[in-house]
């Protein structure tokens, strides 16, 4: 018997008249997710705060695919007034087939959002969560894909329900675990309602397995390993592969996808494992309310059961 080898980038369809979003599209897996929708025939538009890098990364991927449809869509996640123009600039489009939500902070020092949360919780959870609801209409349109990035973190992951700002206390890692736990507490409650809705809008989720990328540059001495995981486990182009998956491949609504080899730490994508506490329903939809009340959007889903 042969056994699949899984998705790469090579799998990827061709994506003509299509066009989707990939949030922190300038470095990175979201550069990668983007390279390949664009050599695909897709219009990709990049979601990211720095035009000044997004032109560099657009400027990088016209070299390789000449004629490339590309856009900056200024974006900071960390902002959600600069969420909530973001989306109504991405509304404009004639169509939107795929939010690939990939933009996320790893491990800083304890800051805050412009509205005043935990970075982490604020950038990684409620900026997907508020972007998300609000294209949702949108996506609806041409019965698009919501695409959430979690992370092999989120197994380890805890929401600490008495202290979601981190007012009472901040570690790092323990922060960056509970907001990837968040991404897939998301992920399920938003398949649900819109399963229970009715809504052509599909979520999917994917993880990068471990990518050597900019998202550790908080990481300390640890940033140095970047080189060592590239080698070891995936670089940034194979960290796309389940994104790409999610975003244009054939999917299970609501399914998972990561890489497939070393316990989902590298190589081709396939269907990924989810922690137990990723499938709680009194967890998701306790975490959804909280989310409309603190970022003041609601996707308007009312809950599966």
């Amino acid at each position: 018997m042969t056994r699949r080898r899984g998705f790469t980038e090579a799998d990827v369809p061709d994506q003509s008249g299509k066009c989707l979003i990939v949030t922190g599209a300038n470095t990175g897996v979201g550069f990668h997710v983007a390279r390949v929708l664009a050599a695909r025939g897709a219009r990709v538009l990049l979601g990211c705060r720095d035009r000044g890098r997004a032109e560099a990364a657009m400027a990088r991927i016209g070299r390789l695919t000449p004629g490339a449809d590309l856009a900056f869509l200024p974006l900071d996640q960390a902002d959600l007034a600069s969420v909530r123009t973001a989306a109504e600039l991405a509304g404009r489009e004639p169509r939107l087939d795929a939010l690939v939500n990939n933009a996320g902070v790893m491990i800083p020092p304890l800051t805050r959002t412009r509205q005043g949360f935990e970075l982490q919780f604020g950038v990684n959870h409620l900026g997907c969560f508020a972007l998300t609801a609000l294209l949702l209409p949108k996506l609806a349109e041409s019965a698009g894909r919501a695409v959430i990035t979690a992370s092999l973190a989120h197994r380890r992951g805890r929401i600490d329900w008495d202290d979601l700002n981190a007012e009472k206390g901040y570690r790092r890692f323990p922060r960056y675990r509970m907001s990837k736990l968040a991404n897939a507490l998301f992920l399920f409650e938003l398949d649900r309602r819109l399963r229970a809705a009715g809504s052509p809008v599909t979520a999917v989720g994917c993880h990068p397995g471990l990518a050597g990328t900019e998202l550790g540059r908080h990481a300390g001495p640890f940033r140095f390993v970047t080189a060592l995981v590239n080698l070891a486990f995936n670089t940034p182009a194979m960290g796309a592969w389940p994104a790409l998956q999610a975003a244009t491949a054939p999917v299970t609504p609501g399914g998972y996808y990561g890489p497939t080899g070393l316990g989902e730490a590298r190589g081709a994508s396939g269907e990924a494992w989810r922690a137990p506490r990723g499938l709680d329903p009194a967890a998701s939809r306790r975490l959804w309310e909280l989310s409309v009340a603190m970022t003041g959007i609601d996707p308007g889903l009312a809950p599966a059961d």
